[in-house]
């Protein structure tokens, strides 16, 4: 039964018990209804989106979400089955130091009701799946997992050993000194680069090895979702002529419990791409500086590395993008930053919406992506120069 089913009745029985007058009845019934949040509803934290702050709220089985404002997020955290309107409209007065109108309260329930999200309201079906294969020959994608949580379910529960901090930080700091060590001679490793590139006994299997590299940095996404309790809703391959790349969606990452796991989930795929390159910077260690097979190896570690760190820079649709996203709590930086200069342009009269805070953010992550493409092309024509001229 709905949330508005449910204080229909309830009025209907006070009026035949009381006698009062229908509209009175189902006042008093709709002020006694103490509803509560279906279990399994995903909120998410305040996000900020252009001028307003957000919350996203979405239903468990049916997957459909939207978006409320910071005050009926405040009133649907209290709809726990044991508050009244008079207890919500008490705590919001408190709060915000202004009375909740009734005529917002019975919207927010009919709204909650509806979309299925009260204890007691309908159970929607959930959604159907979509086509294994859509797009054409030169750009689509294809499902290639029948379950894909069940997989990943799989992975976590093969790998979660090796998954605790013990066994992590070992890595992790092998990973900061290879790094660090590869990087540290710029000659050497765009002398290493040439020799790879003019190598094909080892440009071909190396490109082999990336590309079952990027593949796995797809799987350590959803390993590390399913390691915060994510939902991983599938798992195929998308191309555009002539590329070909894993891809894997977690459904619920806005909804991971904690900044951490959003963080830790974005950063798993160029973690894991970096781990995958240690066996070869230990075969780069053990070598005699004079060995021919060193300035390769070099090449391989240097392209690799950055490789994986291109992933985080915070330019869409990297995952140093989502990561800069979680920081500072923005959905949609990159479009909402467009959609701000584009208004800003007009005067100052048309951003007079946006708070402080958000003018600051959309100005500044304009300032920092165009210095970061700046940056990357006038690099890689400097290597490339250097690769070609040397």
């Amino acid at each position: 039964m709905s949330a508005t089913d449910r204080a229909g009745a309830a009025a209907g029985q006070s009026g035949r018990a009381g006698g009062g007058g229908p509209a009175t009845d189902r006042a008093a019934a709709a002020r006694a209804y103490r509803p509560a949040l279906r279990q399994g509803v995903l909120i998410s934290p305040a996000l900020l989106r252009g001028p307003r702050t957000v919350h996203l709220i979405k239903h468990p089985v049916s997957g459909a979400a939207f978006e409320v404002g910071p005050r009926e997020h405040f009133v649907i955290g209290l709809l726990d089955g044991t508050r009244n309107a008079d207890d919500v409209v008490a705590a919001y007065a408190e709060r915000f130091r202004r009375r909740l109108p009734e005529e917002q309260w019975t919207r927010l329930l009919g709204l909650l009701g509806t979309r299925g999200l009260l204890d007691g309201s309908p159970e929607p079906a959930p959604p159907e799946p979509g086509p294994a294969r859509t797009g054409t020959f030169w750009a689509g994608s294809r499902r290639t997992v029948a379950d894909a949580h069940a997989t990943t379910g799989r992975l976590h529960r093969l790998l979660r050993p090796v998954l605790r901090p013990w066994a992590q930080l070992p890595v992790v700091a092998a990973v900061v000194v290879m790094t660090l060590a590869v990087l540290w001679d710029a000659g050497a490793f765009l002398d290493g680069t040439w020799e790879l590139l003019t190598s094909p006994l080892a440009l071909v299997p190396f490109a082999v090895f990336l590309w079952f590299s990027i593949c796995l940095h797809e799987l350590a996404h959803g390993v590390a979702a399913r390691h915060y309790g994510g939902v991983v809703s599938e798992i195929g391959l998308r191309w555009r002529f002539p590329a070909m790349m894993m891809y894997c969606t977690v459904d619920n990452y806005l909804f991971l419990p904690g900044l951490r796991a959003k963080l830790v989930v974005a950063a798993a795929g160029a973690y894991v791409n970096l781990a995958l390159l240690l066996p070869f910077a230990l075969w780069w260690a053990l070598l005699d500086p004079a060995d021919p097979a060193r300035p390769v190896l070099t090449g391989v570690l240097f392209v690799g590395i950055v490789q994986a760190l291109s992933n985080l820079v915070p330019l869409p649709p990297l995952d140093g993008y989502r990561m800069l996203g979680h920081l500072l709590g923005a959905a949609n930086l990159a479009p909402e930053t467009g959609t701000y200069l584009t208004l800003r342009r007009r005067g100052r009269d048309a951003v007079a919406g946006y708070p402080p805070r958000a003018r600051r953010l959309y100005v500044s992550y304009a300032g920092t992506a165009a210095a970061l493409v700046l940056v990357a092309a006038a690099g890689t024509c400097a290597a490339v120069v250097w690769l070609f001229l040397r």
